[in-house]
């Protein structure tokens, strides 16, 4: 959530919590609290969900560096070693077994491994001969999954994080039309009550 969203969201709670410690009976006032609260509810649920969004995307982006981490230097040097050996017999298979670009970009990196995976599962038998456990490409194939589960994952939360933050602008500018009708009560609510008049000017304090 921006700043200056934030900020409004929290003086629309300061608010409510002002209006529900002075009530009051007059049904035009009860009306525009109404729709007031209405909407700060909407906003809070929507704020919850882009707060979880978020989390969920930090996190799925964390478990697909940590994929990356895994496969490139880890797993993809056994393949290559191995597609090397392999080479020495098959001279064409120098060029199909090479590690990635390390500063590849996720996509980029991605298809490369799975031209990898591929060129090895052609190759199974010649690579095994060549020292590849069988269980290599098993494991390579799951964490290429996983990958791009991962890489899904991120890119819906963002995409749901990026809705969110549009809904929770709207919103916001909704609340700040109702707490200027709510200032224009309170002020003739309380235009004999200084303390109270001072504490409600105090609730709608915006900061800059």
């Amino acid at each position: 959530m921006n700043t200056p969203v934030r900020r409004k969201l929290e003086m629309a709670a300061r608010v409510r919590t002002f209006s529900r410690n002075h009530p009051s009976d007059e049904p035009t006032y009860a009306t525009v609290l109404g729709r007031f609260e209405q909407r700060l509810a909407e906003a809070e649920a929507i704020a919850g969900s882009e707060h979880e969004a978020r989390l969920a995307a930090r996190g799925a982006g964390v478990r697909r560096k940590e994929l990356r981490r895994l496969v490139h230097f880890h797993l993809l040097p056994y393949l290559v070693a191995v597609g090397n050996v392999a080479a020495r017999d098959r001279s064409e298979l120098a060029a199909q077994f090479k590690l990635p670009t390390a500063n590849a970009n996720n996509q980029a990196f991605l298809s490369a491994v799975k031209v990898l995976v591929a060129a090895a599962e052609e190759q199974r038998e010649v690579l095994v001969a060549a020292g590849m456990a069988p269980a290599l490409l098993t494991e390579l194939q799951g964490m290429v999954a996983a990958f791009e589960t991962a890489s899904e994952e991120a890119r819906a939360k963002r995409l749901s994080h990026i809705g969110a933050r549009a809904d929770l602008q709207e919103i916001a500018g909704d609340l700040m039309e109702e707490v200027r009708v709510l200032d224009g009560l309170n002020r003739w609510r309380f235009e004999k009550d200084p303390e109270v008049l001072a504490e409600w000017q105090s609730a709608r304090h915006l900061p800059t």
